[in-house]
């Protein structure tokens, strides 16, 4: 225990300062509370715990980014909140011989929409200046999207900022300060939502949650200060790069070392 506390709350602290500066934090600390010794679910539930403080502390440092968006947060709030709630409860319903076997799945996916999140919304500008009626189908579309990413959000922490980095891409955001604020916002609801569930169900890991919590909150205050000054490009490239190792090895222990 002595030793495992320090090395959650390393683990959070490098996972803080991914989830303000693009996402993806949670490649680094789901895998940790699953090295130490939790079962999946009350890993995830815990990291879902952990994380959100970081995503508090980093949409207070891009609040300056997120005053001209007023409309869209209250709409970021609503359906976040909703579906993190969806999400957990879909969460609790499942085995975890069950969702052991789709993480490398869920992590992939992840992965793919990071990495490809910039083409897609690239295709769909282009369907739009063809086609005017595209811009109202795409509100729509956007707005299912959205629901969508949140669920997931609640039911797996891990990704959910890169996730909806790429929703804010396709939703025609380019700043990247502002879409790391209203990212992190709607993590903080999705996670809030789920939090309470996770709570009154008894799937929290607390000791370990607060040690990875402190990591979080110290590494993505730090992160978020710094992020506007880093190149966008090598961000980006870290992120995939951590996602495609940690996706690898997941698909690797689930699939192969226990076959």
């Amino acid at each position: 225990m002595y030793l495992e506390l320090p090395f959650l709350f390393f683990a959070g602290f490098f996972g803080g300062i991914l989830n303000s500066i693009a996402g993806g934090g949670t490649f680094i600390t789901f895998p940790a509370l699953v090295l130490v010794g939790l079962p999946p679910i009350i890993a995830n539930a815990t990291n879902t715990f952990a994380s959100c403080f970081g995503y508090l502390s980093g949409t207070y440092a891009f609040r300056h980014d997120l005053v001209t968006h007023k409309r869209q947060i209250r709409r970021l709030i609503i359906i976040g909140t909703v579906g993190g709630a969806i999400g957990a409860w879909l969460l609790l319903q499942t085995s975890e011989h069950d969702f052991k076997n789709i993480i490398p799945w869920l992590l992939m996916f992840a992965t793919i929409i990071f990495v490809s999140g910039g083409y897609i919304n690239l295709k769909i500008q282009t369907f739009a200046e063809i086609h005017k009626i595209a811009s109202y189908v795409g509100t729509i579309s956007t707005i299912i999207l959205l629901s969508g990413i949140c669920i997931y959000g609640g039911f797996f922490n891990a990704g959910l900022g890169i996730i909806a980095l790429s929703y804010l891409t396709l939703a025609g955001y380019q700043n990247l300060n502002t879409m790391n604020g209203l990212k992190l916002l709607l993590s903080v609801c999705v996670s809030v939502a789920a939090i309470i569930l996770f709570a009154f169900n008894g799937s929290i890991a607390w000791i370990q949650g607060f040690a990875v919590l402190l990591g979080t909150l110290s590494g993505g205050y730090l992160a978020a200060r710094i992020s506007r000054y880093l190149p966008q490009n090598y961000i980006k490239t870290f992120i995939t790069l951590i996602a495609i190792l940690v996706t690898t090895y997941f698909f690797y222990e689930i699939y192969f070392l226990e076959s």
